[in-house]
């Protein structure tokens, strides 16, 4: 005998899953779970001290962990590299804070559903509430490590000028691929759990490839090709205009066209399997 309750559900599930209309409810999910923002905000909050309960400084040792491995690498590496401290240390300390920023929220997106697993089976909201909520969070402990680079700015007496406001857009740039990461890995990771062990794995490589310890002129003529890396011109946006002057008209532009090319893809994904993501968490 055919149960009441899968009768019931199996239709609803087949016509919203071939609706046409799909793309208006997934536009209509954007807008109200962004016009929810401040619930985002306080379950993100909510997030950080329930991560931290217990701990003395919180959010704060990964502050600590970035300050040790600021003064640890950059002596050394200075040494290898050849550099003085006074050129090396400040671009160090914004490279590893970016990069950390950018590999935690790569790495926590695939969990940006299934984190939420709870509420979304037993409260309507909006799923780009919990996306949301995942960039905030992130957000909120990368901002507890910016008065380091202040420091290390200060003690080698680096100003930087007027360019530096365009690591603003940077930023920008950086919580949009946020978002999109979070909703495409986030719907991928809670279909497929293996997804989130490749992604970490990725990552680690992605690391060695990327100029965080290393600087990018010691390619010589071959440093033409980093654009091809989207961490790299993520990454540049902020740090070119804090430590470097600037960043060239070609990492703008590989930083906007990576940026709607994820934003395009997370939307259709979204657009097509939201209607079966409270079936995957």
């Amino acid at each position: 005998m055919r149960s009441p309750n899968l009768a019931l559900a199996s239709p609803r599930y087949v016509r919203d899953a071939t609706d046409p209309r799909r793309v208006e409810r997934a536009l209509n999910d954007f807008r109200d779970g962004l016009a929810r923002w401040r619930l985002a905000v306080a379950l993100a909050r909510l997030d950080i001290r329930n991560r931290y309960r217990g701990s003395v400084i919180g959010p704060f040792w990964l502050t600590l962990s970035t300050a040790v491995m600021v003064t640890g690498i950059g002596i050394l590496y200075s040494t290898l590299f050849k550099l003085s401290l006074e050129e090396y240390l400040p671009f160090l300390a914004v490279s590893l804070l970016v990069w950390t920023t950018l590999s935690q929220i790569i790495t926590d997106a695939g969990n940006s559903l299934i984190y939420s697993e709870g509420v979304i089976r037993q409260v309507p909201l909006p799923y780009t509430v919990h996306v949301l909520r995942f960039v905030i969070r992130n957000v909120i402990i990368a901002a507890h490590s910016l008065p380091l680079i202040v420091v290390v700015f200060a003690i080698f007496g680096v100003m930087p000028g007027p360019e530096a406001l365009l690591a603003i857009p940077g930023l920008l740039l950086l919580f949009i691929n946020a978002f999109a990461g979070g909703l495409f890995l986030g719907m991928i990771c809670a279909r497929f759990r293996d997804i989130q062990q490749i992604v970490a794995s990725a990552m680690q490589l992605a690391f060695f490839l990327t100029p965080v310890l290393w600087k990018p002129d010691l390619l010589g003529d071959r440093q033409a090709w980093l654009p091809l890396n989207p961490f790299f011109v993520l990454m540049e946006t902020v740090r070119g205009p804090l430590v470097e002057g600037g960043a060239s008209a070609m990492v703008w532009l590989g930083a906007i066209v990576y940026t709607a090319a994820a934003c395009a893809v997370a939307f259709l994904f979204f657009v097509r399997f939201r209607a079966r993501i409270a079936f995957w968490v």
